[in-house]
């Protein structure tokens, strides 16, 4: 998009003409511009919106500028936004503000739009309950095909879906659903429990989002009805909330997989100090137990004395090492997260990591023996015990970084925390102790 010419028509105030560019855009590409502008004009470029944009630009707004945007326009003005949007994405919007703020405004809205936004609010984060939006075509057992479509004609604005219509008994138990495909080709007079099908997986409004999105990624759904504890339809889960998890999920993983506390701001909107507070604690705790590499280099002075040269090849060694445990734990990891290994594939898992293990250290250990004999011109006895460590070290590697992920998610913590930093920092030490025992029985010291 030209958002040159808009920044343009901001500065040259020509009021009607940017009005008529923005009323021909997007509202993703008219939010993704707004997003650029500080909030003066933010505000200002704002209110140039038709009212039927607004909301849809609003929603796609980030979280910041959504809260300062909401800040600054009237009681009236917040509360159209408010109504309009889909009850889901209102949740979504409070949970991120000051309980004084979110009093505020649920107290300028309607009843009905309040009582269903705090509805959604008293779920937990990251449950299903959270994510579900209340605006849902439901219909009742009984009704035929014509009444069913006359109902929806009558609601046409306030579903967030039209790819499903959930049935449901007088106490409002889910029993099915129908498409809307098998209400165009049926006869009008067909009774809606007739063409029906069963809902396979209803969710239930305590499960984990990740495990929602796994349903979805499984088979394909582009909605999924949420029930309640006696199995009444409450709320409607759809596609474009999963997409949302599925990269919040990835990201939360990355992140705890480069030992940084996760956050939900993005990168260039998180400060300095707050940044420095997700970061510092697993260094601190790193380099805490990076010490115990040191005393053991420490204990075995006098060996590295007798044998100088033994001191180069530390960082190599420690390096394979760390990488050999951090290839092993990224897959297991990721294959946990996909639910393609479980607790009790343990044993598999290692058999096949020490065999592979085996075979990557014996193809190092290979290289690194040649290069030390014929390029580096180091004594045989010595290139025997590095290339010997190197051989153990790859082994004791993918041994630690296969098992410690799917201990962690037996025991319940997220596998991705025994990721790279801290499986480094043990097969460090430990290909330290390696080392200076193959040194002490084959050279002597």
């Amino acid at each position: 998009m030209d958002f040159e010419k808009l920044q343009k028509l901001i500065e040259e105030k020509k009021v009607n003409e940017l009005k008529q560019e923005l009323s021909n855009m997007n509202e993703y590409d008219i939010a993704s511009f707004l997003s650029d502008l500080d909030d003066d004009k933010l505000i200002k470029v704002f209110r140039l919106l038709p009212k039927d944009m607004a909301t849809d630009v609003f929603v796609n707004l980030d979280d910041e500028k959504k809260t300062n945007l909401i800040n600054s326009l009237t009681r009236k003005e917040s509360k159209q936004i408010i109504e309009d949007m889909y009850t889901d994405d209102a949740a979504d919007l409070f949970d991120e503000m000051p309980a004084i703020m979110v009093t505020s405004l649920l107290s300028n809205v309607d009843s009905e739009t309040r009582n269903e936004i705090n509805f959604l609010l008293k779920y937990p984060d990251n449950s299903a309950g959270s994510l579900m939006a209340v605006e849902y075509i439901h219909l009742k057992k009984g009704l035929t095909i014509k009444q069913s479509i006359e109902r929806i004609r009558k609601q046409k604005d306030d579903f967030v879906s039209y790819d499903s219509c959930f049935v449901t008994d007088d106490k409002r138990k889910l029993l099915g659903f129908v498409s809307v495909k098998d209400l165009l080709i049926n006869d009008p007079d067909t009774l809606i429990e007739d063409i029906m099908q069963e809902c396979e997986h209803p969710i239930p409004t305590m499960m984990d989002q990740e495990d929602v999105a796994k349903f979805f990624q499984d088979y394909d759904y582009s909605s999924l009805p949420v029930v309640d504890s006696e199995n009444r339809l409450v709320g409607i889960i759809t596609i474009d909330d999963i997409v949302d998890i599925i990269e919040e999920e990835a990201t939360e993983d990355m992140e705890k997989m480069a030992a940084i506390m996760p956050t939900d701001k993005p990168y260039m909107k998180t400060g300095v100090f707050e940044t420095w507070k997700k970061r510092i604690p697993w260094l601190l705790l790193l380099m805490i137990s990076a010490t115990f590499t040191g005393k053991i280099i420490t204990h075995f002075e006098s060996a590295l004395a007798a044998y100088v040269v033994l001191t180069s090849f530390i960082p190599m060694l420690m390096d394979s090492g760390g990488n050999a445990g951090s290839q092993a734990s990224v897959s297991v990891i990721r294959s946990l997260s996909l639910d393609e290994i479980e607790y009790k594939d343990t044993f598999k898992v290692i058999w096949k990591e020490l065999r592979v293990a085996i075979l990557c250290g014996i193809t190092l250990a290979g290289a690194n023996f040649l290069k030390l004999l014929y390029l580096d011109h180091i004594a045989f006895n010595v290139s025997l015990v590095v290339c010997s460590t190197l051989v153990m070290t790859i082994v004791f590697a993918k041994f630690v970084g296969c098992s410690l992920p799917i201990l962690a998610k037996k025991i319940g913590f997220d596998p991705a925390v025994m990721a790279s930093p801290f499986i480094t920092t043990i097969v460090d030490a430990c290909s330290l102790l390696i080392y200076f025992q193959f040194a002490g029985i084959l050279l002597g010291i």
